[in-house]
């Protein structure tokens, strides 16, 4: 008996086709996405000159509409009426998979409003492959891109740092250094590996505890993305500073760095660092 497999089926209908690409090495993509997209009328492209090195080395010979960004919006209803008259689309980004952090979200919504069949091609994920190889908590929060403007960066790093999973974010080369900083004064205690040009031939995973970082010398190229380990919740540490504690800080915060009082604070008492760290930073402010 030959079973039809259901994928092959719904391969041949139109409507929406997300298809992931790869995120370094052109290797790493599916036999299925290659076969969507050369059966695809139109290839929705985050940037059609980095697409056409992909689509060139498979021979995929489909016409290629620019959907960016800043151009998406402005094309959902001529994708909307190709779809409707029977066209196969697929959307692709420059790397990865489409609406993670990539354009393709506006897309996909309009679609579901139109009743659109979409289909996922999936493939390959910095995301999933940054957590695969960090040695951390399988369970993890993905925060894409991280804010520009230091206040909303604080506020942000600040609600993840609350979380007891492992975190994955992205972070440009370019402001990875002003957030170092930040990171230090938030996930206390826990580990970090960059993972940097991912599939490619100068990739590089740089595994830290969080305490030890220090800037980077050279601005390191391409995007990073980073993992933290999960929250380190120790069950034998005391709740709250004691009141002998809290004298001892108020008579040092002066004197010491908040990281040197968290140490020395720390040695022989079972409180959690952070607990230590944002007492000391509180009373910094407040001077």
């Amino acid at each position: 008996m030959i079973i039809k497999s259901q994928s092959q089926k719904k391969d041949n209908e139109n409507g929406l086709y997300i298809v992931s690409t790869p995120i370094g090495n052109l290797k790493d993509i599916t036999l299925r996405a290659i076969e969507t997209l050369k059966k695809s009328s139109f290839i929705l492209c985050e940037d059609t000159r980095v697409s056409k090195n992909l689509l060139d080395r498979y021979e995929i010979k489909s016409k290629l509409i620019s959907n960016h960004k800043f151009n998406e919006t402005k094309n959902l209803n001529k994708i909307i009426d190709l779809i409707n008259s029977g066209e196969i689309i697929s959307l692709i980004s420059d790397a990865g998979t489409p609406s993670i952090s990539d354009p393709g979200s506006i897309l996909v919504n309009e679609c579901i409003k139109n009743n659109i069949k979409i289909i996922p091609i999936p493939g390959a994920s910095a995301v999933s492959t940054a957590v695969s190889i960090s040695g951390f908590s399988e369970k993890f929060f993905f925060n894409g891109f991280l804010p520009d403007k230091k206040h909303a960066l604080i506020n942000e790093l600040k609600k993840l740092s609350e979380l007891d999973q492992s975190v994955v974010f992205f972070v440009s080369a370019k402001k990875i250094n002003k957030i170092i900083p930040e990171l230090k004064n938030y996930f206390i205690g826990r580990k970090i590996v960059f993972c940097r040009e991912i599939s490619k031939l100068y990739e590089e995973y740089i595994r830290k505890n969080i305490d030890d970082l220090e800037p980077f010398e050279k601005e390191p190229k391409g995007e990073l993305t980073i993992v933290i380990s999960e929250k380190i919740i120790d069950k034998n540490s005391s709740q709250e500073l004691s009141e002998s504690d809290i004298n001892l800080i108020n008579s040092m915060i002066k004197k010491l760095s908040v990281k040197e009082i968290t140490d020395f604070i720390s040695q022989n008492r079972k409180i959690s660092k952070k607990k230590i760290y944002n007492y000391c930073l509180k009373l910094k402010n407040e001077n």
